[in-house]
């Protein structure tokens, strides 16, 4: 036996083919039993669980660990070859180094791409839209660090100074943030959004004079449904900064008015008058009945001012306008049962004609 693991075969050793042979079978073998036991074993259990997260975590473990294996076996194999060329084995280990870098990085990507759809699914349980938007924010986020770490780690595993490399990307990475200073500030901007939260797709907002309903809030910029059906495209950066009027989160919405009656109205119809029109307030159903005033409040130049404050209990734009509706013409039907009228401006001139000597 010993005389033929030392026989050649071409520049090597029989020992030496024979080792390298065995690492190659028991790389295939290794991953035979990775991808068809274990893993098969695995996705039986994970085809049992509701979510998807388990089975797309599975996928992304099994392929790169049955590819690390297998680079394994062949470094291993190759070692085995070439046992003395330092050469040979320098460069074979900087390739090794290089492809379990890409190796692991695949499957951090995968990974990443399982933990996605986890908070997707968490995301998808919740009442706001803001995570929604934010998953795939994260996502493309943790992938571009992953691609820069594996570059940064190949790079370094080749020989390369990487604080060199840094030294260059960050003169790179300062000339190219000032030439794209708004878009960055604009990104930080749609981040903000999206962890403040002052308003969410389908708000109807206000700011800096733009009255409408939030459609899209994107990376760059958010798109503002106006009423006049007119699409406005606002930079994330405006939105942050600006002050910013949310209607949508509106428990209730106010209405506050003024209802004058003629100066021929009696003390005591006045009286009738708030107590009637107070009385039909707390009745409507429409009307939130936490908070309201009837009051008369003033001696207006052509009329007795009734002050009339009050919320509607639905937020709902067409829903209040109705309400206040019905709450003006019953207001005028008390009035016009009680004998009085809705005043107007008027004035009256007095003539005084003067005695005649």
């Amino acid at each position: 036996m010993e005389t033929f693991l030392n026989s050649g075969v071409g520049p090597w050793t029989a020992g030496e083919v024979l080792t390298a042979f065995l690492f190659l079978i028991g790389a295939f073998i290794v991953r035979a039993v990775v991808i068809s036991v274990i893993g098969r074993r695995l996705q039986v259990w994970a085809e049992r669980t509701e979510t998807e997260a388990d089975d797309i975590a599975l996928r992304a473990i099994v392929g790169p660990v049955g590819s690390l294996v297998m680079v394994v076996g062949v470094y291993l194999a190759f070692r085995a070859l070439a046992p003395s060329a330092e050469d040979v084995v320098s460069w074979s280990e900087k390739i090794f180094r290089v492809l379990l870098t890409l190796i692991v990085a695949w499957g951090v990507f995968r990974l990443v791409d399982a933990a996605a759809v986890i908070l997707g699914e968490m995301a998808r349980r919740t009442d706001n839209t803001y995570d929604d938007h934010l998953v795939p924010l994260l996502r493309k986020a943790s992938k571009v660090l992953v691609a820069v770490m594996a570059f940064l780690l190949a790079a370094q595993n080749m020989g390369y100074s990487v604080s060199g490399l840094l030294a260059g990307l960050g003169l790179g990475g300062f000339a190219f943030a000032l030439a794209a200073k708004d878009t960055i500030a604009n990104l930080f901007g749609g981040v903000t959004i999206l962890l403040d939260r002052p308003f969410r797709v389908g708000d109807w907002i206000t700011f800096d004079g733009t009255d409408g309903v939030v459609e899209e809030i994107g990376l760059r910029s958010s798109r503002i449904r106006t009423f006049a059906k007119t699409l406005t495209a606002v930079p994330n950066q405006t939105l942050a900064n600006a002050t910013v009027e949310n209607h949508s989160l509106m428990p209730k919405r106010r209405v506050k008015m003024s209802v004058g009656v003629t100066y021929d109205a009696t003390p005591d119809q006045m009286r009738t008058l708030v107590d009637r029109v107070e009385a039909f307030l707390k009745a409507h159903p429409g009307i939130h009945q936490e908070f309201m005033l009837v009051k008369f409040t003033e001696f207006g130049a052509s009329s007795l001012d009734l002050f009339i404050y009050y919320f509607s209990s639905t937020t709902n734009w067409s829903e209040h306008l109705q309400v206040r509706q019905d709450v003006n013409l019953g207001i005028m039907d008390i009035i016009a049962a009680m004998g009085l009228s809705v005043a107007f401006p008027t004035r009256t001139v007095h003539l005084v004609q003067e005695a005649q000597e």
